[in-house]
This record gives C-alpha cells, sequence and structure tokens, in this order.
C-alpha cells in the first residue's frame, strides 16, 4: 500500500487532534506570561514530533523484537482507534484515552522552567495530544514503507501536524472564545467519525494480513 502524506497527515490531524488539548492548555497556563505560554506549545508540539519519529523510525524493529506479527498489531491498534473514536463521539467518556483530571487541568506551581518542561511533556503533549492511539497508527503507517522517501514522509507528516498543533495552542484562547464548548463538541464528534472509519480501514488491512482469504 502506497503511502501518501496527505492521507498520513489527515490521519495524524483526526486522531492528535489539536482541538482536544486546546481547554487543557487555556486552563494550565492561565496567569502564565506569553513567553512561558510560547515555551510550554514549543516542548509540548516539540515532544509529539520527537514520539513520531522515533516510532516512525524504530516501532516495527520494536514489534519484530517483541516477536508481534504486523497483521496483529494492525488488528490491536485499529480496535483501539475504534474505542477512541466512539470516546470522541460520547463526550470523551473512553478507558483508552481519558479525560485529563482537575489536578491536570490546574496550572503548575511554582513556575520555573522544570515546571513548565514537565507540564508541556506530560500530561499536555504525552497522553493528550499523542498517546497509545497515535503511536499505534505510526507505527502502522510506518511498517508500509517501501523506502527512505516514503519514510521521509511520514517525519515530515509528523513536522506539519506538530506545527499545526503549536498553532493551535497559540490561537487557544480565541479558539475556545469563537466556537464555545458546544463548537469544540461537534468538532471532535466529527473527527470521531473520520477515525472510525480509519481503524475499520486498520482492522480489515489487519485481517487480511493475518489471512488473504478470510475477507
Amino acid at each position: 500500500m502506497e503511502v501518501e502524506i496527505i492521507k498520513i497527515i489527515l490521519a495524524f490531524v483526526v486522531l492528535i487532534n489539536p482541538s482536544a488539548a486546546l481547554a487543557m492548555f487555556v486552563n494550565m497556563t492561565n496567569g502564565y506570561s506569553l513567553q512561558d505560554k510560547r515555551r510550554i506549545a514549543r516542548i509540548a508540539c516539540a515532544t509529539v514530533f520527537v514520539t513520531i519519529a522515533f516510532f516512525a523510525l524504530c516501532g516495527e524493529a520494536l514489534l519484530h523484537g517483541l516477536g508481534i506479527s504486523l497483521g496483529s498489531f494492525r488488528v490491536a491498534g485499529g480496535i483501539l482507534l475504534f474505542l477512541i473514536a466512539l470516546g470522541m463521539m460520547n463526550d470523551g467518556n473512553n478507558p483508552a484515552k481519558p479525560n485529563p483530571s482537575e489536578d491536570e487541568m490546574s496550572p503548575a506551581k511554582p513556575k520555573d522552567p522544570s515546571s513548565l518542561t514537565g507540564m508541556a511533556v506530560v500530561p499536555l503533549a504525552i497522553p493528550m495530544m499523542i498517546g497509545p492511539g497515535g503511536i499505534s497508527t505510526v507505527i502502522i503507517y510506518s511498517s508500509q514503507v517501501s523506502g527512505a522517501m516514503q519514510m521521509l514522509f511520514i517525519i515530515i507528516a509528523g513536522l506539519c501536524i506538530s506545527v499545526f498543533c503549536y498553532l493551535s495552542l497559540m490561537a487557544a484562547g480565541s479558539i475556545s472564545k469563537l466556537l464555545g464548548a458546544t463548537g469544540l463538541n461537534v468538532i471532535n464528534r466529527i473527527m470521531g467519525i473520520i477515525l472510525a472509519a480509519l481503524a475499520i480501514e486498520i482492522v480489515v488491512a489487519g485481517l487480511r494480513t493475518i489471512s488473504p482469504n478470510i475477507l
């Protein structure tokens, strides 16, 4: 299956879904200076990119090392994505990607550099922006590449979504005011429907890999 950069970017946008992190970012950075907000956003989005690049390059090797077949991983990853999609269409109540607690939503104290770095990496970047579902998707797509150029496409897609996430976080206050809670919920549900369709495709591809005559 040919890996197309536009399809990968679409999958990352739907799965990572920066809109889901907007409310957390606004609450966590309440009272912070613009410089601190920019730093938190940069660290979080850099973490997303590094995570995507690492698992794109090393994910398949990890599967081989653990003795997990690609077909089985596709089926498991597709099921996980489908559960996340159901959660996105059901107010985010999903054990596969749970909602942040009130402590996680609260601003970190004190505002020292290590505190800023910590809150940007966990929980904002991981698992709020990229969690098990995102990592599974990266490994699944990277396992389909047939050359260095296609692998580069995945890394470029990761860079594009990281930049998109940064711009979304920096505009979080304006977007939240413009869309409101209802608007963000509608976006999450639409993203959930698209993600559910992608999840079914991944499961079907995994079943075909395990047993070519099954479908």
